[in-house]
């Protein structure tokens, strides 16, 4: 019961990483900038994995999606290949969560089902390590940008999105913790099982055999005593 409660627990704190992960990519704000003026703000600059855009005074947006992939610079291309990696192996993990765990009628034996949330748990783990190293790829380059003297250009600061992708990360990476940790949980008691089965059969093959025992005692006992036909001649009054 323990451990149902454990997988379960697990599996809320790993999907709930997974869709924290997975609303980081359409979430606008990555990267945020503003020019302000002497009372409001003129313009904010905002980017995405997926276009840059600028929002003035008024509340009006214009946005550019980024012309070419391949023109893109290499962390973006990075950045959004891990994302959509984790988006992918959180979805699978998901599923394989799902079969595995103790509370659901499907998955075959234990063994089996704890090796299903065995393999969830990995690909939890997985998808946190890559949500985890893009958001930190994008927040590295930010910060190099902001703290150099000799970048010119617009300077942008964190965005929302990065720290729901470091959150969600997180959540993601100690779910697949808990769920890996199922697999030695399935092994001992698999041996334990063996075992004990062990331990029956031998007991019952011993006591399933009461005539083959007693034949081998029987043969093993010490033969009787043969008298010399002279010591037979004399009886008690022989002496006397």
């Amino acid at each position: 019961m323990g451990k149902m409660i454990t997988e379960i627990s697990a599996f809320l704190v790993a999907t709930a990483g997974w869709v924290l992960v997975s609303s980081t990519l359409p979430t606008d704000y990555w990267k945020v900038s503003s020019n302000d003026g002497t009372v409001i703000t003129t313009a904010t600059f905002w980017c995405n994995l997926w276009k840059i855009c600028v929002t003035d005074s008024t509340g009006v947006s214009n946005c550019k999606d980024f012309p070419s992939m391949l023109a893109l610079d290499g962390y973006i291309q990075v950045c959004r290949g891990l994302m959509i990696s984790a988006v992918c192996l959180g979805f699978f993990a998901t599923a394989c969560a799902l079969v595995g765990m103790k509370c659901t009628k499907i998955g075959g034996s234990d063994q089996l089902k704890s090796r299903l949330a065995c393999f969830s748990g990995v690909q939890y783990f997985i998808a946190g390590l890559c949500s985890l190293t893009a958001c930190s790829l994008y927040a590295h380059r930010i910060m190099s940008e902001f703290f150099d003297p000799l970048f010119v250009e617009q300077k942008y600061e964190l965005g929302a999105a990065l720290f729901i992708g470091w959150a969600g990360s997180a959540l993601c990476i100690l779910g697949g913790i808990v769920f890996f940790s199922s697999l030695f949980d399935g092994f001992s008691k698999s041996s334990s099982n063996a075992d004990r089965k062990r331990y029956v059969y031998s007991a019952s093959t011993y006591v399933s055999n009461p005539e083959k025992a007693q034949n081998h005692s029987t043969n093993c006992r010490r033969p009787p005593t043969e008298y010399s036909s002279t010591s037979k001649n004399f009886d008690k009054n022989a002496y006397v």
